[in-house]
């Protein structure tokens, strides 16, 4: 081989492994964007003391997180009437290590003990707190919450899928055409997750969408599921997977809530 090919050659071999090695880099940018472990805790308080949760929240929640390592996202409360007493608080961590920290750190601080469900006191304003540990997938639109004017309407939807293998099928029709069709029809994609540390976590999707109101998610969902690309790729998702991506029963299920005046999402 002449010399100059041979120069040629090698001087492609070095410079390919950074060039692959940036294309790697270049496909892995929108996982690690999104590779925050976020955290969904539903604080249920105790009878007549729902606005006391509400004023310590206000006052407290934002120097309790920043302290101990993790970011207030939204504060969010059922639209309509709350029966439970509950507010729903979305945390952000920059690591799963970092969230199991932040889960021992908090209970030594001494402005928490007012949340401390552990503790038999009166003092406590909560009767229990749920938490739930979830992680964006690879699809989800980076998350940064805002304030729209007019405030907005948040429809929190968890799905189940009959077995784990068809829970790929669901992220993959999700990935290549639910939402666009959610964008086309009116809906916001907001978020979207992995749960981690609950019961069949392996087949369930966790999401958030935003609307201007619920009458508006109505509307945009009638919408949806009468237009024909979403009848398409829903024949052709459950052929290839075979059968329904979603249990027959509580397979869907769809919680509105509406924004804090103190929330950072509204």
């Amino acid at each position: 081989m002449p010399a100059f090919l041979i120069l040629a050659v090698a001087l492609l071999g070095v410079l390919s492994g950074p060039l692959l090695a940036a294309d790697a880099d270049a496909a892995k940018a929108p996982d690690q964007a999104n590779s925050g472990q976020y955290e969904l805790l539903v604080i249920y308080a105790k009878p007549g003391k729902l606005d006391r949760v509400h004023d310590w929240l206000r006052a407290h929640q934002d120097e309790v997180l920043a302290k101990h390592g993790a970011a207030n996202l939204g504060f969010l409360v059922p639209a309509g009437e709350n029966t439970d007493n509950k507010i729903l608080c979305l945390h952000k961590y920059p690591s799963l290590p970092a969230m199991l920290a932040f889960s021992k750190a908090v209970k030594a601080d001494p402005l928490w003990a007012a949340l401390d469900t552990d503790k038999d006191s009166p003092d406590v304003l909560a009767s229990k707190i749920e938490k739930i540990g979830l992680k964006t997938t690879d699809y989800s639109p980076q998350f940064t919450p805002a304030k729209a004017s007019p405030a907005r309407v948040f429809e929190l939807r968890t799905y189940t899928c009959p077995n784990p293998e068809k829970l790929a099928f669901l992220h993959e029709r999700f990935r290549d055409h639910t939402m666009k069709l959610f964008a086309k029809h009116g809906m916001e994609n907001l978020v979207y997750w992995n749960p981690k540390d609950i019961e069949n976590a392996d087949r369930k999707l966790v999401y958030f969408l935003a609307h201007k109101s619920q009458d508006a998610a109505k509307e945009s969902f009638g919408a949806f599921r009468k237009d024909p690309d979403w009848l398409a790729a829903r024949e052709a998702s459950e052929k290839k997977a075979g059968g329904s991506l979603t249990e027959k029963e509580g397979g869907v299920l769809s919680e509105f809530f509406i924004g804090t005046e103190y929330s950072p999402l509204r």
